[in-house]
């Protein structure tokens, strides 16, 4: 729930405000606290009980893409490598099934996933010069935003005012990711 500085239920707010700026509704965000998956930087969280809930949220909504971080978290956040994690094992752990198999036989078949690219210091903060970059290497999907939408996602990050320190601001300002995201299937 994003509790790490006991603010969680601020945070949760700052979340819901932040996928209204996107176009997402509320209705679509789903928080979940559980005590053994503490918003802590430094805390990796067991990849079979968060492969769990995320089958199920998966599940429950009948997703068909997900998005998440590759191995490096894009920050090297734990939390964010363990995401990545469970994703993974979800992945890796049920069979393959063709799209013409039997519909609910395995959420591989009708479910993809996308990584997004963790890149270098560097990189992370040329902001929109990573785009020549980017589009020169190999990836599976390059998502370009336009200025519009670039300013879209600057207003829902901060919405997160609880999170805005100085490095954040330093984000938005000079960040690729509000410019280019490059990702590859999982």
């Amino acid at each position: 729930s994003g509790n790490y500085y006991n603010q969680g239920e601020i945070r949760k707010k700052e979340l819901e405000q932040s996928c209204c700026v996107l176009g997402i509704p509320a209705s679509d965000v789903t928080v979940i606290d559980h005590r053994d998956l503490p918003d802590d930087p430094a805390v990796e969280w067991d990849t079979q009980l968060l492969a769990t809930l995320v089958l199920k949220h998966i599940e429950a909504k009948n997703i068909d893409l997900v998005v998440t971080f590759d191995a490096g978290g894009v920050s090297g956040h734990a939390n964010h490598v363990s995401l990545y994690s469970a994703v993974r094992y979800n992945v890796c752990r049920l069979p393959w099934v063709p799209p013409w198999a039997a519909a609910g036989s395995s959420w591989c078949c009708w479910c993809r996933v996308l990584v997004l690219e963790s890149v270098n210091l560097c990189r992370k903060y040329i902001s929109f010069l990573d785009v020549l970059i980017s589009c020169l290497l190999p990836s599976d999907a390059l998502f370009i935003l336009t200025e519009e939408e670039t300013e879209q996602a600057k207003r829902a990050m901060r919405c997160h005012r609880s999170q805005l320190l100085w490095f954040r601001q330093l984000y938005l300002l000079f960040s690729r990711y509000l410019v280019v995201n490059s990702l590859r299937l999982l």
